[in-house]
């Protein structure tokens, strides 16, 4: 990562950078757009992958939000936010599976040609959030939990554009809920990734904690 980052080789990007904080707020607001994009997108088309893909938009807006304020903070207090993200996103892996199992009982094929527009449309915008995060996507667990958010939901858009031709093609659910089940699996894969990373954070506060001697 560049030095205009506000890093060095040995010190990881805590997001201070004033530029990096315009950018946060800008995709904050692309991800509150999307999620009501996407929630009425997935109501009307009857889609599960929508639906799950707009509960992570909103998500991402509250986690990105807490991101933003935690700026600065300590770095006990930046790594509990990034493991506030890690565990919302194991939340939403249980909803998304459990949607998911229940629709499998649940006869009905979503309209492909309204999923499929809306999941372009939020690739376009994940794409954008993604590009624009790119350059700090090396920085601590706060920050890189962002940087992940964004690029799976980028991964994800792709994969309910997939499920959208192949509804159209077969007239069947199954490869609604097939990405339903591969969004689930990528939440659920980065959630351990930015738990992981947090609580390494945490210990290595903990460590270098000056230790007081009673008189």
């Amino acid at each position: 990562m560049s030095n205009g980052c506000g890093c060095t080789e040995n010190v990881v990007f805590d997001g201070s950078s004033p530029a990096y904080k315009r950018v946060l707020k800008v995709i904050i607001a692309i991800n509150l757009t999307m999620f009501f994009v996407e929630l009425g997108g997935g109501l009307k088309s009857g889609s599960t992958a929508l639906l799950a893909d707009s509960l992570d938009f909103l998500g991402d807006s509250v986690t990105y939000t807490i991101s933003l304020v935690v700026i600065g903070m300590p770095l006990a207090v930046r790594a509990k936010a990034g493991l506030f993200k890690g565990v919302s996103l194991l939340v939403i892996t249980a909803w998304v599976l459990g949607t998911t199992g229940y629709r499998v009982f649940v006869e009905g094929v979503p309209e492909a040609l309204t999923m499929g527009a809306i999941g372009v449309l939020a690739f376009a915008a994940n794409v954008v959030s993604a590009l624009l995060l790119l350059r700090y996507k090396d920085g601590d667990a706060n920050v890189r939990s962002v940087w992940l958010c964004s690029r799976n939901d980028a991964i994800g858009n792709l994969a309910v554009i997939a499920a959208a031709s192949g509804i159209a093609v077969t007239n069947s659910a199954w490869p609604d809920l097939l990405v339903a089940g591969v969004m689930a699996s990528l939440f659920f894969y980065s959630a351990v990734k930015i738990i992981r990373q947090s609580l390494a954070e945490l210990r290595a506060t903990k460590v270098s904690q000056p230790k007081t001697v009673s008189s």
